[in-house]
């Protein structure tokens, strides 16, 4: 029987979080806790796999904090929150956890726990990748805070079956919503916030395999930085082509935290007050990590950090006059290398939502619209195939979601729409969430790709979440194996 290995040793310095003690050659006390790998489910081609059980609102994470599932060694790790447990105010709380996958067995081992503390706080949720070396990196409770980087301490391969873990180095004081990218130069990036909503967004970047990061001098965002208090952002990114830059896609928002006065958040396209769940606009910057410039979407060097004021002038791709959205979009490359993104956004009324194509033709950017969506937090996911066939992964349903906790950042079915001439035209080729009897009233969020060791979409695998009980912490984790067929 195969067995997965995970030790830890646990102190409390000043957080809520076990400091997981690095496995050193001499004898420590600490108890080595064993987990059986036994088989728990098997891929049925085309079937979404219902992989774990008991999470927690946003179980899997929506498109600001990524990866959560990569593909080592003819394996797929995938991380989460689960094993969650109700609390009074209906958050929930939960472990970080991990599930392995095999991809010739098309099984997975049961999930185990990464932490003896659980948290409430959902943004604590893990993130996983891999180094050159192919050791796994797990980081998690990241909010506001340097969170907890754990190393495997071999690497990863096909007849290795233990996960041996020992605390990685810290990569900055703080960190919301951190997300790695492998890049060129033997280096792979962390792009993060630094702290709270109206804080900076930065990166850093380790060329030793995470033992040291590296990040600039100046912050590559800060839009409250010269006199607009309170202005934030959300933001989403992706390496380019030949992994040299990172396009960012962000929306912007006023916070409204200082001297709170809700007229501060009147809608005038609504004739409403609304909260700060609504985000605006849409600008674009691309990062050069190896000399540190930032410049717009028609390569203007731009001043760092960037503010609102220079925001809105130089980076602003779309004045979307008031329509919002909750999450920022997802952003892929095209056939050609160039970045687009897939954005959803308020309509006629703050209750009616749709899902948009973005890119730049001739100098301009067009948008065009896919489908209708459910809630302004409704995460998708887009790709474009070797082909040149866009596939957008859209959320949908009936009508807008509300009501219990875990209902509050959208969910609905997942439908998957594609295009075959350069995002003029959209199809709804499948519905791709599971569907029939046993899953009736349930609602899906936050579908995304599972990467290669090398940062790269694995063609034909996914993973998302979804749940029933609008307020229960129940959630269960999917994944969707059509590596064999080979259309993706």
């Amino acid at each position: 029987m195969n067995k997965i290995k995970i030790v830890t040793m646990t102190q409390h310095q000043h957080s809520q979080f076990p400091r997981v003690l690095c496995w050193l050659a001499v004898v420590i006390l600490a108890t080595p806790l064993w987990v059986s790998a036994e088989t728990v489910v098997s891929a049925a081609e085309t079937i979404p796999i219902r992989f774990a059980a008991s999470g927690k609102f946003k179980m899997l994470y929506d498109a600001r904090q990524r990866p959560q599932a990569i593909c080592v060694a003819g394996k797929v790790f995938v991380v989460f929150n689960g094993k969650a447990t109700p609390t009074r105010n209906e958050k929930g709380s939960a472990f970080p956890m991990l599930a392995i996958y095999d991809l010739e067995s098309r099984t997975f081992a049961r999930p185990v726990k990464l932490a003896d503390v659980s948290s409430s706080d959902h943004h604590d949720s893990p993130i996983i990748w891999a180094d050159r070396a192919n050791h796994l990196h797990v980081l998690y409770g990241c909010h506001k805070s340097p969170g907890v980087h754990l190393v495997s301490e071999h690497p990863v391969t096909r007849t290795n079956d233990k996960i041996l873990w020992q605390q990685g180095s810290q990569i900055a004081p703080k960190m919301s919503y951190p997300c790695v990218f492998r890049m060129r130069g033997n280096s792979d990036l962390i792009y993060y916030r630094t702290d709270g909503h109206t804080s900076s967004w930065t990166y850093r970047v380790t060329k030793d395999n995470g033992l040291t990061w590296i990040g600039p001098a100046v912050d590559v965002t800060d839009l409250d930085s010269k006199g607009r208090l309170d202005w934030s952002s959300y933001q989403t990114k992706i390496p380019g082509k030949d992994r040299r830059y990172l396009h960012v896609g962000y929306t912007d928002y006023d916070d409204n935290k200082h001297d709170f006065d809700p007229q501060r958040f009147f809608n005038p396209k609504y004739n409403a007050l609304v909260t700060n769940e609504w985000k605006y606009n849409l600008s674009y910057l691309r990062i050069d990590p190896e000399t540190g410039t930032v410049c717009n979407s028609n390569q203007v060097p731009l001043l760092t950090p960037v503010d609102i004021a220079s925001s809105k002038k130089l980076c602003e791709i779309w004045d979307t006059q008031w329509r919002g959205a909750g999450v920022p979009p997802a952003v892929a490359l095209d056939d050609r290398g160039a970045p687009v993104f897939l954005h959803v956004l308020s309509e006629d009324s703050i209750t009616e939502h749709a899902y948009f194509y973005v890119r730049k033709v001739a100098g301009s950017w067009l948008k065009t619209r896919i489908t209708s969506s459910t809630h302004q937090w409704n995460s998708g996911h887009l790709v474009c195939d070797k082909q040149g066939v866009l596939h957008a992964f859209v959320v949908v349903g009936d009508k807008y979601l509300s009501g219990g906790y875990m209902d509050r950042h959208g969910g609905g079915q997942i439908e998957e729409w594609t295009s075959s001439d350069q995002g003029h035209t959209w199809n709804r080729k499948r519905l791709f969430s599971p569907s029939g009897e046993q899953y009736d009233g349930w609602k899906f969020n936050n579908v995304q790709p599972v990467l290669n060791a090398d940062g790269g979409v694995l063609d034909g695998m996914w993973v998302f979440y979804g749940w029933k009980d609008a307020s229960m912490p129940d959630a269960s984790a999917f994944l969707v194996d059509e590596t064999s067929k080979g259309d993706h």
